[in-house]
């Protein structure tokens, strides 16, 4: 059996089991459309499912995925801004009333960008890794000069940073400081340990992230 196989077979189960046991919830999303109250931003990385992590239903939470879980800023300039597209439908269309930006540990991306190990590279040979993950080259200077590029005490330093820079930059969107501002919109942040399981939310005055109880 090739490895797509198994996950076909994951489908049936969910055919029959999942999708017929929540089969009224589905339809009402086919018939009403999604109206999510949170938007969630996490890392592509496997072993971090937003869905998994909040036990949530379908319907219940708008999710972007990318490397490291970054947010870019607020840009104007000719491109293809999947992120930016995404936050603008979910605060503008969906009127999601919470955005949660959820770093992790074990991040590659946030190794990646603490060692510049991918710096110089082609495209397709770890240049767009590279480009995308300088987002977090202001916040590495400091990081390496306290602990070093390499361990696990700078590597949760970059992974703590990198949501911190992702919400700085959800505050450079008009739409998202106004909405903020206007008490309509919560940003937070979070931290999930893959190797404990626990969550950690950031206390944005005092800059510590702290588990959940």
């Amino acid at each position: 059996m090739s490895e797509f196989s198994v996950f076909l077979e994951g489908y049936k189960r969910f055919r029959t089991q999942a999708y017929a046991t929540q089969k009224e919830r589905y339809d009402r999303l086919a018939h009403e459309g999604q109206k999510p109250e949170v938007m969630i931003i996490a890392c592509s990385d496997s072993r971090v499912d937003p869905s998994q992590i909040f036990d949530v239903d379908p319907g219940e939470i708008f999710v972007v995925r990318n490397v490291a879980a970054l947010v870019p800023p607020f840009e104007t300039t000719p491109g293809h801004h999947g992120v930016s597209a995404a936050l603008e439908f979910a605060v503008q269309v969906l009127e999601v009333s919470h955005i949660v930006v959820m770093g992790h540990g074990m991040c590659g991306g946030c190794k990646a960008a603490l060692t510049m190990e991918m710096h110089g590279t082609k495209p397709g040979e770890g240049g767009f890794i590279a480009d995308w993950i300088s987002l977090l080259d202001d916040v590495r200077g400091p990081i390496a000069h306290q602990h070093g590029t390499e361990g696990r005490e700078a590597e949760k330093a970059m992974e703590f940073a990198g949501v911190k820079v992702s919400l700085q930059n959800l505050r450079t969107f008009p739409c998202i400081r106004r909405k903020e501002r206007d008490r309509v919109l919560k940003l937070t942040g979070a931290f999930f340990a893959i190797s404990d399981g626990l969550l950690h939310l950031l206390d944005e005055d005092s800059g510590e992230f702290s588990p959940v109880a």
